[in-house]
């Protein structure tokens, strides 16, 4: 008898504490993913961690931006970690807001994204995006000969469109710059070609991604400014300043965001994602291997390993918080 004893006690005191070690055993995990790959390496960590934490995680779908919170909105999927926080806040209202999901965290601090200019054209005194209502400016970044300056731009359904047009609108350059959004890794290699044969470039760009690595602000590259009280879609009100120069677009965070009922009845998951950080720096980092090949779905999940292992010591904490919270 206190053989058994003994062993049943064993037993049960094993259970909780997998339980514990484990608290999403059980449960599948439906997350959705950008189409572009260099914002996939936040959600590989994240897919790790939530592993660790006992999670399956469903093969996930790839979509837009704004058919990204449709999606979570709609219960189609739990959850994406590509929610820029103020670029990205309609397309999160559209899709049915707090009423069905929720920001959590803020996985990625300190993006921003604005227009920029070749070093020689910001030298020679285009510093200010209005400046492209004169014509003769204009002429200097166009590309295909009508006369308008060509602005490699935005995808539509990135967000990023909807602030640029509004831009163009307000400032009247309807007649002197042409908004081109076409694929933009070929839009913004057809430009850094023009600007090693000696032409003048004009691009929308943000950080983190690569761009930023390839042609330097301050030294191939400028941000240019956007005139103060210039407005944002919507009539949306935001921090448009970075390092003393108005971008016109809001100085952003990139979140989770999540379905309620999924947050609800997984207190591990929602811990994780508040907890959960990585530094922008590590995002373009990770955007330029591979955008020098580093792309097969092999690399990215290598680069995540990569990751996890030269920051071991904040992806436990991570663990350590949602596993607690589990309790």
């Amino acid at each position: 008898m206190r053989l058994f004893t003994t062993t049943a006690l064993a037993l049960a005191l094993a259970v909780p504490a997998f339980a514990q070690d484990k608290p999403g055993e059980g449960v599948t995990v439906r997350p959705i993913l950008p189409t572009q790959i260099e914002e996939h390496l936040q959600h590989l960590v994240l897919f790790r961690a939530l592993e660790d934490l006992g999670y399956t995680i469903a093969p996930p779908n790839e979509a837009e931006y704004q058919t990204i919170h449709l999606a979570v909105g709609a219960g189609d999927a739990d959850f994406t970690a590509v929610s820029w926080d103020v670029l990205h806040d309609a397309f999160f209202q559209e899709a049915g807001g707090e009423a069905v999901m929720t920001k959590v965290g803020t996985l990625i601090d300190g993006a921003v994204q604005g227009y920029m200019v070749d070093k020689a054209s910001y030298d020679a005194g285009v510093t200010d995006l209005s400046m492209l209502k004169d014509p003769e400016v204009a002429k200097r970044f166009d590309a295909d000969g009508d006369g308008k300056a060509d602005l490699a731009g935005c995808i539509p359904g990135w967000g990023c469109e909807r602030v640029i047009e509004t831009h163009l609108d307000a400032l009247g350059l309807r007649d002197t710059v042409a908004h081109n959004q076409g694929a933009y890794p070929a839009m913004i290699a057809d430009a850094m070609a023009r600007l090693q044969n000696g032409g003048s470039i004009i691009y929308y760009t943000w950080v983190p991604y690569w761009v930023a690595g390839e042609l330097v602000p301050g030294k191939d590259a400028e941000w240019i400014s956007v005139p103060e009280g210039t407005p944002l879609p919507d009539g949306s009100t935001a921090n448009t300043v970075y390092n003393g120069k108005n971008l016109g677009f809001a100085v952003d965070s990139i979140r989770v965001v999540a379905r309620n009922d999924f947050l609800e009845a997984n207190p591990a998951a929602r811990a994780l994602f508040e907890t959960a950080k990585m530094d922008i720096n590590d995002i373009s980092a990770e955007a330029l291997r591979i955008k020098n090949g580093e792309d097969k779905p092999g690399d990215l999940q290598r680069h995540a390993d990569e990751w996890i292992a030269a920051h071991q010591a904040e992806y436990d904490a991570w663990l350590a918080a949602a596993r607690a919270a589990a309790n």
